[in-house]
């Protein structure tokens, strides 16, 4: 009886070191490092397009997770850059990242808000802009690129709100081209951006693009992303999901709640000239300055929007993000 104890103490002390051994291991399974770069300050896609050496230099960081293994030191991975929206980096945005990481990404979370020590954009949308944060994104693509770990050609780039314009019109061509010629997104995808804009050049990239959004989202609506796409697709390869139900922020774990200063753009049609100007829906007058913008936004945008979960469409969205990356950098 007494070998029978003993020989269950030694297979139960075997299974603990065994579990510790696991656990170390999954535990050094990633590294994570701090990585910096030279950006720029850009308020409008014009001043990228066409001013790109002049504008005020800034230097920009974000945090970068590799997979590790110890039997394959030289592993490049694919990369997703993720981008965060104008209320910074959120746990649904951190949830996602940590999905990706589980399943053999390296991701990059770029901090362009925190670089410029800024906290919110909301109520405002002038202290750090789409054009600037699309430049933070293809000068982080370009420094990862040169990474022993990263394999430059397949790499994603994701984001939400801001950071879904940010997802969404790195791949508008001429502001691409304008950063950089050899390196191209594999894929982009969108969550609830900003669709209310109506560029009169169609050049999108030929890397996939999907746009995820909530019927109900008032902060930025839902019905001009439909536009947007059947217009886009005559050349480009976009495509939309609506969830019904949904608001802005409908993937987060928050409950719906009312942000009196967030800008409502439910009346708002803007558009976009072939110069990457955004112009004033009635004057037509180009918003490339924060003064601009500002008289621009009185034409339309109301304040106070809701935001918040919605637990069914929000496992949607995780299941079609790790789906639509595997499909796309796999």
């Amino acid at each position: 009886m007494s070998y029978k104890i003993k020989n269950f103490n030694q297979k139960i002390n075997v299974l603990i070191v065994f579990y510790l051994f696991t656990l170390h291991f999954s535990i050094k399974s990633q590294t994570k490092e701090k990585i910096s770069f030279n950006s720029a300050n850009p308020f409008a896609m014009s001043d990228v397009i066409y001013n790109l050496q002049n504008q005020e230099k800034q230097i920009v960081f974000g945090q970068l997770t590799v997979p590790t293994d110890s039997l394959k030191n030289n592993e490049k991975y694919p990369l997703i850059i993720g981008v965060a929206g104008s209320l910074g980096w959120r746990k649904h945005h951190y949830d996602y990242m940590k999905m990706y990481q589980e399943n053999g990404f390296a991701t990059f979370e770029l901090n362009s808000f925190k670089s410029r020590e800024i906290n919110s954009t909301v109520g405002s949308q002038i202290e750090v802009t789409t054009a600037a944060m699309i430049l933070d994104a293809y000068r982080a693509f370009e420094e990862l690129s040169n990474h022993p770990n990263i394999d430059v050609n397949r790499v994603s780039i994701t984001g939400w709100s801001l950071g879904g314009a940010v997802a969404l019109f790195s791949g508008w061509n001429p502001i691409k081209k304008a950063i950089s010629e050899d390196l191209t997104f594999s894929s982009h995808l969108a969550f609830y951006p900003p669709c209310f804009f109506d560029p009169e050049n169609t050049d999108f990239t030929d890397s996939p693009i999907h746009i995820l959004i909530g019927a109900l989202d008032d902060w930025t609506p839902a019905d001009p992303c439909n536009t947007f796409v059947k217009k886009i697709n005559k050349k480009g390869n976009i495509n939309l999901t609506i969830y019904p139900n949904s608001h802005h922020s409908f993937d987060s774990e928050e409950p719906v709640s009312f942000n009196e200063k967030g800008y409502s753009f439910k009346n708002c049609l803007f558009k976009l000239n072939e110069k990457g100007d955004v112009l004033m829906n009635y004057l037509q007058l180009p918003m490339s300055s924060p003064t601009m913008q500002k008289i621009g936004f009185l034409f339309c945008v109301k304040r106070g929007v809701n935001l918040g979960g919605n637990e069914i469409y929000r496992k949607k969205a995780f299941k079609f993000a790790n789906s639509f990356m595997n499909e796309t950098l796999k």
